[in-house]
């Protein structure tokens, strides 16, 4: 898996070159942007495999430099945030982000972060995005179609209707989605989810989990407060549930 190119969007030098130095002893390949309209530029060039992005930029912010990745790429991008900002994290994921790392951090868990997110990619095209016809590793056999009542999920077209409406999910939310929608009934605890679809066991943050469960229960829930779909096992997890019938 080495040689894969990694865009660093960060302004503070001394983190870039640490970063680049960790990367490239693993045998990545690496470029870094230092601010927000020269990482969108570099991104549309260079089509890398990941992005690390710095939320506290010059210019253009990490949010809305995310906002327009997501709006062309699937690329796999992970933020790279301060402790204290709770809210842009949160942010963050929800306009697409797959994934967050506090600072100060351990380069050698970006490194591992790294690894992990381009397992989960199935090293598809340059861009991030999964190849026509491709499934998620969490989809289960190509070909499969998951109906439900209320509820249609085509895998290889990734795609999702609610009541005959189509919704745009996130590659994370349709992970999510369709590993759970696989076994119904099945709980997931936190831990569970973000090995199966993040692909690292737990060097990520609960709250990443229950940030997508949340944004993913606005596109496809009637009442994302009284859900008919996902259901909160307190204390423990999640889990999907089949509803009986379509409501009105």
């Amino acid at each position: 898996m080495a040689g894969e190119l990694i865009l660093i969007i960060e302004d503070e030098e001394t983190i870039a070159r640490l970063l680049q130095l960790y990367l490239g002893q693993a045998g990545y390949r690496t470029l870094v942007a230092s601010d927000g309209i020269t990482g969108l530029e570099m991104h549309a060039r260079e089509r890398p495999h990941v992005v690390l992005l710095d939320l506290m930029l010059p210019g253009l912010d990490g949010l809305e430099v995310c906002k327009r990745i997501r709006s062309w790429a699937n690329t796999p991008l992970l933020m790279l945030t301060a402790r204290q900002s709770e809210e842009d994290r949160i942010l963050g994921l929800e306009l697409g982000a797959d994934d967050y790392i506090t600072k100060p951090f351990s380069p050698r868990e970006v490194v591992s972060r790294v690894r992990a997110v381009l397992r989960r990619a199935g090293q598809g095209d340059a861009n991030g995005e999964t190849p026509p016809g491709g499934a998620s590793p969490a989809s289960g056999s190509a070909g499969e179609v998951l109906r439900y009542p209320g509820l249609v999920v085509t895998i290889p077209a990734r795609r999702v209707e609610v009541e005959g409406r189509a919704v745009e999910l996130t590659p994370k939310e349709f992970d999510l989605l369709v590993l759970m929608a696989h076994t119904p009934d099945r709980v997931f605890t936190r831990e569970m989810l973000l090995n199966r679809v993040w692909g690292y066991d737990y060097l990520g943050d609960g709250r990443t989990v229950d940030v997508h469960i949340g944004t993913l229960r606005k596109k496809i829930e009637h009442d994302p407060g009284n859900p008919r779909f996902i259901k909160t096992i307190w204390r423990v997890g999640y889990k999907f549930m089949v509803p009986s019938s379509v409501e009105g």
